[in-house]
């Protein structure tokens, strides 16, 4: 039975076996039939897009053709207009080139019988003038035998006597032309300075020596008075300045000759009162600041005035010394103004005779610094300004008007008279200058001057206009015995080598201080 199954088995196997074949074979034949009709297919497909593409491919390319062969003739009929052109402007520059031709052959004729008419008339004329000399000869021949004198000894009285004759009239034609330039020279001149004055409007400078502080209520004077005076006591040293409190209605009158100083003072007892702290060390702190303050305000006014002008380049310490003289004045005439004044009337006289005008305003403004020192000097100040300008680089031309406005040296150009003239104009006006008051600021400085020449003096205050010499010792140098010989000596010496009106009160002032700090 297992033998039979066995076989039967391998039977089955065989034939199922089989039966796979002959169905793989029949699949196969299958897949090649569709095989080939896809291919056939697709061949189809493709001939036909082969055939569609060639028709394309051929229609661009007659279509590319056509444009080109359009291009092609309108290149070439670009060609032949341009040509046909060339050939029109040849024509035409030949038909002128022909005319030209013909016009010059004309003019060629008309010179060659213009020349041989010339030849002729010149040897007509070369007959004629041998014919005038052969007759001038003569003459001369019969002059000479007429006047007994050579043709050479005639002709040397004749230039003798028109020389003379030359002569005597350039004598007299140089005399008039003296005599009207120097009157035209004049009336030039005065024309110049009148238009020069007329065209300068300043007001009169009025120099003071007193300023008015304006309070709120007569309660703020005893404030800055303070306990037993210290307070007024304390401003006074600190600054220099009298302060007079009296009865007139909120006002505190500040007298000293010295500007700056009155400056500081009203400056400080305005911010004093505006604080309201006011005790001698806040017056002391206060007036350093103020001090302080005033020399940035100086920088300040010098720089504003040089750009007001328009003068460039000058020097700072130049620039420093010219807003000093804000606070300086010349017999009443304040010296800022009165230099602005100088300045803008040299520029205006060097425009009307045509110099330099930037040079004139520069000299105009800087002629007077000399007088603006910070310490005394015995050189006059318009030779100390020409050292000054000099030091800080001005120019000759400058320095030198600015040295020559007095006759100190000698002009060497015409920007000196100019600084002349406009400084004696500006100094000259009715009203401009009281001789009065500088002498009188110059005696209180004098006054000033006696008590610093001892030693050990820090300060010296002339104040009640020059009535009172305030002198303030150095506590370590002084003692109390030698303040009061100091006194006595200041006021001998005063006595000897001053005049001045009425007495003067010499007041020593020493004061000790004690101080520490709690820390």
């Amino acid at each position: 039975m297992d033998i039979i199954t066995i076989i039967i088995g391998i039977v089955g196997i065989a034939a199922g076996f089989a039966i796979a074949k002959i169905i793989e074979k029949s699949n196969i034949s299958n897949l090649i039939k569709n095989a080939k009709k896809e291919a056939a297919s697709i061949l189809k497909d493709a001939n036909l897009e082969a055939e569609n593409i060639k028709k394309d491919k051929i229609l661009q390319a007659k279509e590319r053709f056509i444009e080109l062969k359009s291009e092609h003739e309108q290149v070439i009929l670009a060609r032949d207009k341009k040509v046909a052109e060339v050939e029109k402007r040849v024509r035409d520059k030949e038909s002128q080139v022909s005319n030209e031709l013909s016009k010059a052959k004309k003019v060629n004729d008309d010179f060659e019988a213009k020349t041989a008419e010339y030849n002729n008339k010149i040897e007509v004329l070369d007959k004629k003038q041998a014919e005038v000399d052969r007759l001038h000869k003569s003459q001369l021949q019969q002059l000479e035998v007429i006047s007994g004198l050579s043709a050479e000894e005639a002709k040397e009285q004749l230039v003798e006597g028109l020389k003379a004759e030359a002569k005597t009239k350039a004598m007299s034609h140089i005399q008039e032309t003296i005599e009207e330039a120097k009157l035209t020279a004049q009336q030039e001149a005065k024309k110049v300075i009148i238009n020069t004055i007329q065209r300068v409007g300043t007001e009169e400078a009025v120099e003071n020596c007193v300023s008015v502080f304006n309070i709120e209520s007569d309660d703020v004077k005893g404030r800055i008075i303070g306990r037993e005076g210290r307070n007024i006591r304390a401003l006074e040293s600190a600054t220099g300045v009298e302060i007079i409190v009296d009865d007139t209605p909120e006002a505190i009158i500040l007298s000293c000759f010295d500007p700056v100083r009155r400056e500081i003072a009203r400056l400080s007892l305005h911010k004093l009162v505006t604080d309201g702290r006011i005790h001698p060390a806040r017056i002391e702190e206060v007036v350093a600041k103020t001090t302080k303050q005033i020399d940035d305000e100086i920088i300040e006014v010098g720089k504003r005035t040089v750009i007001d002008l328009g003068i460039h380049g000058l020097h700072p310490e130049l620039i420093k010394v010219v807003g000093r003289m804000k606070y300086r004045s010349s017999y009443g005439q304040n010296l800022l103004q009165h230099s602005r004044e100088v300045s803008k009337l040299c520029g205006i006289m060097a425009a009307e005779l045509g110099l330099n005008v930037k040079l004139a305003k520069r000299a105009g403004l800087l002629h007077d610094i000399g007088k603006v020192p910070d310490t005394e000097s015995d050189l006059p100040h318009a030779l100390l300004g020409m050292q000054w300008a000099e030091k800080y680089g001005e120019k000759e031309e400058v320095c030198n008007a600015i040295g020559a406005h007095h006759d100190e040296i000698e002009m060497k150009s015409l920007l000196s008279p100019i600084i002349q003239v406009c400084d004696a104009i500006s100094g000259a006006r009715p009203g401009a200058r009281r001789q009065v008051l500088d002498s009188y600021i110059q005696r209180l400085k004098d006054l000033e001057d006696v008590a610093y020449g001892f030693s050990g003096v820090k300060n010296a205050y002339a104040i009640q206009a020059g009535r009172e010499l305030r002198v303030i010792v150095e506590s370590e140098k002084v003692s109390d015995d030698n303040a009061a010989n100091l006194s006595f000596e200041i006021s001998q010496k005063i006595q000897t080598e001053m005049t001045y009106p009425g007495q003067v009160k010499v007041t020593v002032i020493r004061e000790t201080r004690a101080v520490n700090i709690a820390k």
